[in-house]
């Protein structure tokens, strides 16, 4: 039971820090690519500012799941 513990406590360390470096790589490119185009739309007209937000969340986390879990499925086939 040892090594299942072990095991599960490595595939969660991998996630977490595949996750983060995701996340970080993603802000970076957001402030970079749309950080003007926002700041715009804010100032412009705060409802649809917030559309955009939220639908830019939703992406982010779906991309992020799928990215995350297809880096693991690829990690655990290597090493297996």
């Amino acid at each position: 039971m040892s090594t299942e513990k072990t095991r599960f406590a490595k595939s969660f360390l991998v996630e977490i820090a595949v996750y983060a470096v995701l996340v970080v790589v993603y802000f970076f490119l957001c402030l970079h690519f749309l950080g003007g185009w926002l700041k715009h739309l804010f100032d412009g007209d705060r409802r649809i500012y917030a559309c955009v937000a939220l639908g830019l969340m939703l992406a982010q986390g779906v991309a992020l799941e799928i990215t995350t879990t297809a880096l693991l499925r690829f990690i655990r086939t290597r090493t297996k």
